[in-house]
């Protein structure tokens, strides 16, 4: 059977028309699957990370090894999701500590026939969802359950756009273990920042929707922002 959008269409998250392999910063956010505790509890506002967070973490360290593109800015692994900024560069042997958050917006990664070609090569979405296979396969070993689902699918990402907005995810994934409380299980990887920002979210999607004009507002509810 050949291709028809219109059957096969696995619905994208991502900006339609963003290039995720070019240099920038971005805010990751990644939740377990059914929002499950695994990755271990905060205790007196800190993380204590259990055997699987501590395989998590070391994954997210391993990042840079595989991707020479890429390089780690602050990042947490909580009790049941990950928040980090991952920063992507032009030149591999630039300097780990500078960070590029301005962005243009490119071409969409599809083929000719429409047909979604999947993660560009070191792209933001090639480098997620390497790790979150990795993370997977030695989990699922270490609790001998081949085949079972670690994460939801997908992940949640926000392009940083800015020096202060860079700031501001950095202190917010600083303090996120001081911050967490039992019932921010059930947002998981929906962050309180983005909770607390909802009206500057709602001008902003409005602003963003004038600039694309053919871009729907619900491509935004879920997915990229530009913070």
């Amino acid at each position: 059977m050949s291709y028809d959008p219109a059957v096969h269409h696995r619905r994208s998250i991502r900006l339609p028309e963003y290039d995720y392999t070019q240099a920038g910063a971005y805010y990751i956010s990644i939740c377990t699957y059914r929002r499950a505790w695994l990755f271990g509890d905060v205790v007196d506002g800190e993380m204590r990370l259990s055997r699987l967070g501590q395989v998590v973490a070391a994954r997210w360290q391993a990042i840079p090894r595989t991707f020479r593109c890429a390089r780690l800015d602050e990042w947490v692994v909580m009790p049941n999701h990950v928040h980090g900024i991952l920063c992507l560069v032009d030149d591999e042997t630039e300097p780990a500590g500078e960070v590029e958050v301005a962005a243009e917006v490119s071409q969409p990664c599809t083929g000719d026939d429409g047909r979604p070609r999947g993660p560009a090569p070191g792209s933001v979405g090639a480098i997620v969802g390497s790790f979150k296979s990795v993370a997977t396969r030695r989990i699922n070993r270490i609790r001998r359950s081949p085949g079972a689902r670690l994460w939801l699918r997908g992940y949640w990402e926000s392009i940083v756009c800015s020096e202060r907005n860079l700031e501001r995810v950095r202190a917010y994934i600083r303090n996120n273990p001081r911050r967490w409380t039992s019932s921010n299980a059930a947002w998981g990887c929906h962050s309180a920042m983005c909770r607390e920002s909802s009206l500057s979210y709602s001008l902003l999607v409005f602003r963003l929707n004038r600039m694309y004009r053919m871009i729907p507002s619900k491509m935004f509810t879920r997915g990229t922002l530009c913070i």
